[in-house]
């Protein structure tokens, strides 16, 4: 197995050298140190390290929780803080930057081995989760077999097959929309301008800022309002969409 590359911000140069001492008994990688916050910036963006251990109270023009948001800009990288000071306000400070530890001086072994394993733990896991999420976002919105008439939808972590016949209309709900069918509802992270491109032209109209209704599944349209599912859901009508509406739909 690999080892992990660190990165440790240390002002005293005494304490510096213990830490990566430890760290490389414990079978730790060292890929640089830095006294201040302008270096471990540079060196962070240069080595892209695994975990960062951040002193906080660092000297110079940055401190160590400065630092550290400066790092988090541009790097996913987690950040254990490693302080002789625990009061209040300095906690409250640190908080602020979403730290994966926090390591009061002086420490034992067994503490710093803990809590990078524990902040790489929590961070691979992290990552697992937001790849997994954007991976079946882009299935939600972009899968569709247009041939078929099928788009897949998630529901509770699994892609559900949808045939677009089968939907009554969707609704806006903030970052969300909902897809309506007779008997079930799903609530994805789209917009309704994504899924208005997605469905079948022919058979869907955008009838208000906030749905889409299916054509066929229009029981009556009354005044401002149009009827579905035989009177069981009365929609909006738009102002600025009702002549799409009517072109759509046959009158006699």
């Amino acid at each position: 197995m690999s080892k992990n590359n660190i990165l440790v911000v240390e002002d005293e140069s005494i304490v510096s050298k213990d830490i990566q001492q430890s760290l490389k008994k414990l079978g730790y990688n060292i890929v640089g140190a830095a006294s201040t916050g302008e270096k471990a910036i540079l060196l962070a963006n240069e080595t892209k390290p695994d975990l960062v251990l951040m002193d906080i109270m660092l000297k110079g023009d940055m401190s160590g929780i400065e630092t550290a948001e400066k790092i988090k800009e541009t790097l996913n990288i987690p950040v254990i803080y490693l302080t002789a000071y625990a009061d209040e306000n300095t906690l409250s400070k640190a908080k602020v930057t979403e730290p994966y530890g926090y390591i009061i001086k002086p420490f034992k072994e067994i503490d710093l081995h803990t809590s990078i394993e524990m902040a790489l733990y929590k961070h691979g896991k992290e990552q697992e989760i937001v790849k997994e999420r954007d991976f079946l976002y882009s299935l939600v919105e972009n899968t569709k077999d247009s041939d078929d008439g099928v788009i897949f939808v998630k529901s509770n972590s699994r892609l559900v097959k949808v045939k677009t016949t089968d939907i009554l209309f969707v609704e806006a709900l903030k970052d969300y929309v909902v897809i309506n069918l007779s008997d079930v509802r799903f609530t994805i992270h789209s917009t309704m301008k994504d899924i208005e491109k997605k469905l079948p032209g022919n058979d869907f109209v955008r009838v208000h800022r906030s749905y889409i209704v299916r054509l066929n599944k229009i029981t009556a349209i009354e005044q401002t309002n149009i009827v579905m599912d035989g009177g069981k859901k009365l929609i909006p009508i738009g102002g600025s969409y009702k002549d799409d509406l009517f072109n759509k739909i046959k009158t006699i």
